[in-house]
């Protein structure tokens, strides 16, 4: 029996409906809005006051996102689960600092990535490798990458690969350490999904994992602040894009990320994220004024389609054999 961790946030073990969801439908459309609001981050910071430090709008992004889902996952209904679904090696404590640790380097690396890199290179390899690497990890959760995975993720890596062509960064310089930051911050993303996925398999109230990793990663990041002004943070638009960064486009998003994250098998949350391009790109159009290239319009259609693959059902299965294990008590399948 796993130890239940106490703290601040409750019990982590529950039967909430949220942690084991029944409709695939939801949970797609769960992961998918949580990436469309990770989407408007970029926007949301344009629209914001100059002189602002990425590092730290990142650290209050994170540290409120915290402070969201930590009230969310204390109002929440804190039933003990019977016990855990799939038995792990990892100790809870472990899984839990490893998540808080991954969502720290996904910010710093990511800021890291797009500065030295360009935002065109290093939004480019972040969004191409987390799917992959998602794919990697998710193997020590049984999860073998099939054909239409396979195909789904190709594809919609390519359409990123367009958009972001189309919106200019050819021309950009390579710089191996920005690449290398970019790179981290994908693998950084695969790291707390799949530690996510693999608490929340083993009966974990999702709300309160998120709150954990966002909490350890604040904690990580908090220090950043003492280096860097915040006079902006006293702004009308730089309190606006704080509140809108930490409360919808984290606590709300992340809310949505492990509904889909405890029904969905982690690749498959890994590749819907790339619809967080397409969004940023639209808002880009939309609120910014940029122009809409027809090679960026090309690749959000093939964004778009390689999001489809992923989500169409899949054919019916076969009927249960005499004496075989009930589907209902079997670890979530990825979809019907």
């Amino acid at each position: 029996m796993l130890e239940e961790p106490s703290g601040a946030h409750g019990p982590l073990w529950s039967n909430d409906p949220v942690t084991r969801p029944t409709g695939t439908t939801a949970a797609l459309l769960a992961a998918v809005g949580a990436a469309a609001l990770w989407g408007t981050t970029g926007t949301a910071q344009a629209l914001g006051p100059d002189g602002t430090d990425p590092v730290s709008v990142g650290a209050l992004r994170i540290t409120l996102g915290a402070l969201v889902l930590g009230l969310l996952a204390a109002a929440g209904p804190g039933r003990a689960a019977a016990g855990p679904v799939v038995p792990g090696r990892l100790p809870v404590g472990v899984l839990l600092l490893l998540g808080g640790l991954c969502v720290a380097a996904y910010q710093a690396c990511f800021f890291v990535g797009v500065a030295r890199a360009g935002v065109a290179v290093g939004t480019v390899v972040a969004l191409g490798v987390a799917p992959l690497a998602t794919g990697v990890l998710g193997l020590v959760l049984g999860e073998r990458p099939d054909r239409r995975w396979a195909l789904s993720t190709t594809t919609a890596v390519a359409g990123v690969v367009l958009l972001v062509l189309g919106a200019g960064g050819s021309g950009v310089s390579v710089d191996l350490l920005g690449v290398s930051a970019a790179a981290g911050a994908g693998a950084s993303y695969a790291g707390y999904t799949v530690a996510g996925r693999t608490l929340l398999l083993r009966g974990a109230h999702g709300v309160r994992v998120m709150a954990w990793f966002f909490g350890a990663g604040a904690a990580l990041l908090l220090p950043t602040l003492l280096l860097t002004d915040l006079g902006w943070l006293l702004t009308g638009p730089g309190l606006a894009m704080v509140l809108w960064l930490g409360v919808v486009a984290t606590g709300l998003s992340y809310l949505l990320f492990q509904h889909g994250l405890a029904r969905l098998s982690a690749r498959t949350v890994g590749t819907l994220s790339l619809a967080e391009p397409v969004t940023a790109t639209l808002l880009g159009v939309l609120l910014l004024h940029e122009r809409l290239s027809w090679l960026t319009a090309v690749g959000i259609a093939v964004v778009v389609a390689g999001l489809l693959v992923t989500a169409l059902p899949r054919g019916r299965r076969r009927p249960r054999a005499p004496g075989a294990a009930d589907p209902a008590t079997a670890v979530p399948a990825d979809l019907p």
